[in-house]
């Protein structure tokens, strides 16, 4: 590159700074390269699939920590744009991204982890989390303090190295070098409060596996895998970057250190959290509304049987009640007049032509206790002697019936018909 001679693989107007993407004889750059442009991809398809399956999403507690994760996918893929600036060379611009966003992305990751833990904590010993604007504010503020935190680093780092004037060349060097001329030590003391979140998120992961809730321990383990994963890819680079890289492979190997570490560590961040969680945003909050739709079905079919068992309880004992203040009668209703075989029966409750001259001849004529009641049918005779009709109410079967006679004195007569 000195020498102004185009590596294999790039064009000639590929400027010097670009070698590291195109130059095939730079192996990590290419594998890196390709590993960080999948991962934004994949990111986008990610954060396109959970506000795709918001509308379907029926459980609640799930559909608040959505939000949270969102952010958590947008921080992601920043890591994986993050390593491009770490395979390209070293100018003010990208070693000014190096250095601040390196913080700020991971720190945002970390933090929605940490709130994700948070919410269930509560969700796994209450049932209820809280809801999804605490969760996105609870997130921001602990952004919000790497932010000051790395903000503040880099303007100390710049200004204690002020720029010199662009047309001299040492200025120009030192512009050049400024955000870049940092040791690495110093890098990695502005990541303490980045440490402090990870092992925040571990400890708040192993909480949650200690609940009584049990549905809610499959996303703890999750965060714990995800956060474990984690603190072994920076223990890792850390070591390399400050110990390894000095006594094996000097200064060069520190740009494929970093580059490779945040490719992990997103890598890590989808596959062991993003994909899962998503998953169970969707299957879990179908399965569980089906559960409740059958339970609360069953339930509604024994109260509705219950009832049914109940009013027909009730009203055999009313029933009962009732017919045990009636009189004794045939299971089946009988009509008055079904059945007639010529004698009176009691069970006649509205006064027929019949009942009414029985009457009349009860109360003329009474019997005694022994004599039957005939029930008295009007035929016509004639008399020879008078030549007059008289009506004559005959007996039955050689009974005694009465025979009206005009010129009697009371108009009854008793008459015998053989």
């Amino acid at each position: 590159m000195a020498a102004n001679v185009t590596p294999q693989g790039c064009g000639p107007n590929v400027g010097s700074l670009y070698y590291n993407l195109c130059d095939i004889t730079v192996v990590w750059g290419i594998v890196v390269e390709a590993f960080a442009a999948a991962g934004i991809v994949f990111s986008f398809v990610l954060f396109i699939a959970l506000l795709a399956s918001v509308p379907f999403m029926q459980d609640k507690t799930r559909k608040n920590s959505v939000g949270v994760l969102a952010c958590f996918l947008v921080c992601t893929a920043g890591l994986f744009c993050l390593t491009f600036a770490f395979i390209v060379g070293k100018d003010f611009s990208t070693c000014a991204s190096r250095r601040f966003l390196f913080g700020v992305l991971f720190g945002g990751c970390f933090a929605c982890l940490l709130m994700q833990c948070v919410n269930l904590n509560i969700l796994v010993r209450r049932g209820r989390g809280p809801r999804a604007w605490v969760l996105c504010l609870g997130a921001v503020g602990l952004w919000l303090v790497e932010v000051v935190i790395n903000t503040e680093w880099l303007i100390i780092t710049v200004v204690r190295h002020p720029q010199g004037p662009l047309n001299s060349t040492a200025g120009s060097d030192r512009a050049t070098a400024t955000p870049c001329n940092i040791a690495n030590k110093d890098f990695v003391m502005a990541l303490i409060y980045v440490m402090t979140l990870i092992l925040a998120v571990v400890v708040a992961s192993l909480a949650v596996m200690a609940g009584k809730h049990k549905q809610w321990k499959k996303d703890g383990a999750f965060c714990l895998l995800t956060s474990l994963f984690s603190v072994g890819i920076w223990v890792a680079w850390i070591v390399m970057y400050v110990y390894g890289n000095q006594r094996r492979g000097g200064p060069t190997w520190d740009d494929p250190t970093l580059a490779i570490a945040l490719v992990a560590n997103a890598w890590v961040f989808l596959t062991l959290y993003t994909i899962p969680e998503i998953c169970c945003l969707t299957s879990d909050g179908d399965s569980q509304q089906g559960f409740e739709e059958n339970l609360y079905s069953n339930r509604g079919v024994g109260y509705e049987t219950i009832l049914k068992e109940q009013s027909s309880q009730n009203m055999f004992v009313e029933n009962k009640a009732f017919s045990m203040d009636e009189p004794n009668q045939a299971s089946k209703p009988v009509s008055p007049y079904s059945g007639y075989n010529g004698q009176l029966r009691s069970s006649v409750y509205h006064p027929t032509e019949l009942a009414v001259i029985s009457k009349a001849v009860r109360n003329q004529h009474p019997l005694d206790s022994t004599s039957n009641m005939i029930i008295p049918r009007a035929s016509t005779n004639s008399a020879a002697s008078s030549g007059s009709s008289t009506p004559t109410i005959p007996a039955e079967n050689g009974n005694t019936a009465y025979t009206h006679n005009g010129n009697s004195g009371n108009g009854l007569h008793r008459t015998t018909q053989w």
